[in-house]
C-alpha cells in the first residue's frame, strides 16, 4: 500500500532541508575517512595525486603542491588517488620510492587501514568531548535493542491482549521483526487497527491480537494521534545514581525500584521519566521499594534545557539510569578521555554484532538503509539541535568504519585481505586474480546499494 505525496511548498522545503543535512553529515564522514588515507600516505612517503569529496565529474578543483583537491558531482563517497597504484606507473627509482605499489607491506596496510581507523577516531573525539561536558551518553548493548517485553502498563492494550513480561515479539502481521524500533514503528503506523503479534514465550510460540490505542500525554493530537501498546523495554529500576545529582541528594540508591510518584503508581521507566521531565524545580514525593521495604523520599528535579519538537524547553532531570539503558557518564573531563574509548568500543561492538546477526538471518535485512534513510535521520537530528547531529555523525562514522573493514574486494577490508594473503604467500596476488575479485566485490556492493535504496523507498511510501 502506497501513499501519495503532496508537493506543497512546505514539503519541498522539508526535503531540501533533509538533503542539505544529508550532504553535511556525509561530507564530514567522507572527509575524515579520506583524510586518514591521505595523511597515512603522506607519512609513508607516497605521492597523493587527488583528494576528492564525491565521485564522477569534477565540480571544483584546485591543485596545491602535488595534490589536486576536488569536489565531484556525485556526493555518495570520495576517494584518494595515489601514485603508483598500478605497478607499471613507477619506472624510475625515485618514482618507486613514492609509489604505493612499491611500498613495504606494512606501509600499504597502514595507508588502507587509516581510512576506517580515522572513522573510529572521529567517533572517539565526539564521545570524549561529549562526556567531558558532564552530559550522559547512551551506549547500548544488543540486548537493549531486542523486542523483549520487560515492563508493561496494567490495563493497557498489551496487558488486555495477554502479553506478559518476558515475552519476545518475533512477528507483526506476518512480518518478521528483530528490534524494538520495528515493533514501535508497526504500532505507530497501525492507525489504531488490530495487530497480530507472534510471541515467543520460553519454548512456546503464541499468536495474540492487540489493538493499539491513542497514546496518552501531551504529544498526542487529533491530527496526529500517536498509538501505543503499553509495553516498555525498561522497568523503573535504578541501577546507578550520578554523584551530586538531585537523586543522590534525596537519598535514591542503586537497586531502588520506583513504585509511586505523587500518588501515581509507576510501572515503566518512561512513565517515571515523563513525570520527572514535566516537573523541573518542583519537589516530588517518590516511593521506592528497597530490599522489600518501602522508602519515601522527596526529589526535586533540576531544570535543564532540551530540544523538544525543534524548540528549546526546560525539562526535569534527577540524574539516574536504569537497566538496559547503558548510560555512561564521566566524573571529570580527564576521565572522559578514557571513557570515550569505552563508548567507541561499545558502539563498535553493537554495530558488528548487529551486522553479523543480519548476515545469519537473526535480524531482518529490511534494517539496511541507504542515502534516503540517512537523509531522513539527518534531518530529524537537525530538528533536535546541533548535539543530535554531532551524535549521529559519531554513530554513522562507526558504521562506516565497520562496513569498510568487511573483507569484500573494492572495500578497504578487501584490500587488507589481499595484503594478508600477500604476507602469507610472500608475494602479491596475480593481477588477473585481483581484477576478478574486484569485479565480484563491485557487483556485490552495487547489489547491496540497490537493495538499501529499495528499502528506503519502502520506508517512505509504505504504510
Amino acid at each position: 500500500m502506497f501513499m501519495a505525496f503532496t508537493w506543497s511548498p512546505d514539503t519541498v522545503w522539508l526535503l531540501l532541508q533533509k538533503a542539505w543535512w544529508f550532504l553535511v553529515v556525509l561530507g564530514v564522514l567522507v572527509a575524515f575517512h579520506e583524510l586518514g588515507h591521505f595523511l597515512a600516505a603522506r607519512w609513508v612517503g607516497v605521492k597523493v595525486l587527488k583528494f576528492s569529496l564525491g565521485f564522477g565529474p569534477k565540480l571544483f578543483g584546485r591543485k596545491m603542491g602535488e595534490t589536486e583537491y576536488l569536489l565531484s558531482a556525485i556526493p555518495l563517497g570520495g576517494y584518494v588517488k595515489l601514485f603508483g597504484e598500478d605497478e607499471t606507473e613507477a619506472t624510475t627509482q625515485e618514482d618507486r620510492a613514492r609509489s604505493f605499489a612499491h611500498q613495504r607491506l606494512w606501509g600499504k596496510v597502514l595507508i588502507v587501514a587509516a581510512g576506517p581507523g580515522f572513522n573510529f577516531i572521529l567517533a572517539y573525539f565526539i564521545f570524549a568531548a561529549w562526556l567531558a561536558t558532564g552530559a550522559p551518553l547512551f551506549v547500548p548493548t544488543f540486548q537493549d535493542l531486542t523486542p523483549d517485553i520487560e515492563a508493561m502498563v496494567p490495563g493497557s492494550p498489551a496487558d488486555t491482549a495477554g502479553i506478559q513480561i518476558g515475552d519476545r515479539v518475533s512477528r507483526v502481521n506476518g512480518r518478521d521483526i528483530s528490534t524494538r524500533t520495528e515493533l514501535f514503528d508497526a504500532v505507530a503506523k497501525s492507525n489504531g487497527q488490530a495487530l497480530t503479534l507472534e510471541i515467543k514465550r520460553g519454548e512456546q510460540v503464541k499468536t495474540l491480537t492487540v489493538t493499539p490505542t491513542t497514546a496518552p500525554g501531551p504529544h498526542a493530537s487529533a491530527q496526529e494521534p500517536g498509538y501505543y501498546l503499553g509495553v516498555e523495554e525498561t522497568p523503573p529500576l535504578v541501577t546507578s545514581v550520578m554523584q551530586g545529582s538531585p537523586a543522590a541528594k534525596a537519598g535514591l540508591q542503586a537497586g531502588d525500584h520506583v513504585v509511586n510518584i505523587e500518588g501515581q503508581t509507576i510501572h515503566t521507566w518512561s512513565q517515571m521519566t515523563g513525570i520527572v521531565k514535566e516537573n523541573p524545580n518542583r519537589p516530588l514525593k517518590v516511593e521506592v521499594l528497597r530490599e522489600e521495604h518501602r522508602v519515601s523520599l522527596t526529589v526535586t528535579p533540576s531544570a535543564e534545557k532540551a530540544m523538544v519538537n525543534g524548540q528549546s524547553v526546560e525539562v526535569g532531570k534527577i540524574g539516574i539510569s536504569g537497566p538496559g539503558r547503558s548510560i555512561m557518564r564521566s566524573s571529570t573531563p580527564l576521565l572522559s578521555l578514557y571513557d570515550g574509548l569505552g563508548a567507541t568500543w561499545g558502539w563498535t561492538e553493537l554495530t558488528a554484532i548487529g551486522l553479523y546477526k543480519m548476515v545469519v538471518g537473526d535480524i531482518s535485512s529490511k534494517n539496511i538503509g541507504g542515502p534516503l534513510t540517512i537523509a531522513n535521520i539527518s534531518g530529524e537530528a537537525a530538528a533536535q539541535g546541533a548535539s543530535s547531529v554531532v551524535f549521529l555523525i559519531a554513530i554513522l562514522s562507526i558504521n562506516l568504519g565497520v562496513l569498510n573493514l568487511l573483507p569484500i574486494p573494492i572495500l578497504d577490508g578487501g584490500h587488507l585481505l589481499f595484503f594478508l594473503i600477500e604476507g602469507i604467500l610472500r608475494k602479491p596476488l596475480g593481477e588477473r586474480q585481483r581484477e576478478v575479485a574486484q569485479q565480484a566485490g563491485l557487483v556485490l556492493l552495487v547489489g547491496v546499494m540497490i537493495f538499501a535504496f529499495w528499502n528506503d523507498l519502502e520506508r517512505i511510501f509504505s504504510r
